[in-house]
């Protein structure tokens, strides 16, 4: 195999490469910018320089590459929807144009379970859940129209997948630690009802590992689920992965009821008016971190042969580690 990655100098696509040069597959990562160039080369990838913007420029660095691997995407809570479409949607649509045009064999989509947030439970949720006609928020749209797209052209000499791992975090992490951490040291930090429901999630090693058995295994036209196995108190996790950086999340909390109001009137107001920043609350945040969110991975583990090797108690430890060999250099 010769890989081709986007997003390859965020949190998934550098571990991606990193795996790739241990398997010793050749790897090629799309980059924009000198700091993207550096973080591809030092994860062990060859940096194509490129965005998602250009067909032309995507073909090009495909060349050559029998897999692609498309992990960029546009992750926040909050922005402008054309941000949002832009990058999640049509830079989507031109990355499974360039692979057409490259002669790509297979594609493997990093999507979300958060395409299925549409504002009813998702508790123990499986694949066999169909995407909503309208999802709750720009992020969790964008991100279903892509993989709609992606899932739709699958054919015999392209071969597309879509992997849907839950809360994806560990030592590195460049998305959600930092939100959780800003949040605390701001005073904006709230357990919503409390936070003692169960939430899934999926370390960044088991990430890499369902997408390197999708690019191997899956079948053409589906989505998995990725997981670290059963499900976890939320707010016990959030707990010990915000202890591991010397962060205490504290004690404060704020209603179920009261979050969801606050967040759907902030969504219309910054919404309608335009208003500068971003709303306190949003309702994807609300939906997708203020209650219990579930999914099922056995499919992963029937038909790829997934195994989630990476225990939670191994990544607390990797995370505490890095953390501490930070602050002793910076000393």
């Amino acid at each position: 195999m010769r890989a081709f990655v986007t997003g390859g100098s965020g949190f998934v696509g550098r571990h991606l490469l990193t795996a790739l040069k241990v398997r010793g597959t050749p790897a090629r990562a799309l980059a924009r910018s000198a700091a993207a160039l550096a973080s591809v080369t030092e994860a062990g990838g060859e940096p194509f320089e490129g965005d998602l913007s250009d067909v032309e420029k995507l073909k090009a660095g495909m060349e050559g590459c029998d897999t692609v691997f498309h992990c960029a995407a546009v992750v926040k809570g909050w922005g402008a929807r054309s941000a949002f479409y832009e990058t999640n949607v049509r830079g989507t649509e031109r990355v499974l144009e360039a692979a057409r045009a490259a002669g790509v064999k297979r594609l493997v989509h990093v999507s979300t379970e958060a395409v299925l947030a549409d504002g009813s439970p998702l508790v123990r949720v499986d694949e066999t859940m169909p995407l909503p006609e309208r999802p709750i928020g720009d992020y969790p749209s964008t991100k279903g129209e892509a993989e709609r797209r992606v899932l739709s052209v699958n054919a015999p000499d392209f071969v597309t997948v879509a992997v849907r791992p839950r809360f994806i975090w560990g030592a590195g992490d460049t998305s959600l630690l930092p939100q959780f951490q800003e949040a605390v040291r701001t005073g904006r930090f709230r357990w919503f009802g409390g936070g003692r429901y169960l939430t899934s999630t999926c370390h960044v090693a088991n990430c890499v590992e369902g997408m390197l058995l999708a690019a191997e295994k899956g079948r053409g036209g589906e989505a998995y689920f990725l997981t670290d196995g059963e499900p976890v108190e939320f707010r016990g996790f959030i707990t010990a992965m915000l202890a591991t950086q010397g962060v205490d999340a504290g004690e404060r909390t704020l209603p179920y009821g009261v979050a969801a109001t606050v967040a759907t009137v902030g969504d219309l107001l910054w919404g309608t008016f335009g208003l500068g920043g971003r709303p306190p609350l949003t309702r994807t945040e609300v939906l997708l971190m203020g209650r219990e969110v579930t999914v099922r991975d056995d499919k992963a583990r029937r038909e790829l042969g997934y195994e989630g090797r990476r225990s939670r108690e191994e990544g607390l430890r990797e995370m505490k580690a890095e953390h501490q060999s930070t602050a002793s250099r910076m000393l």
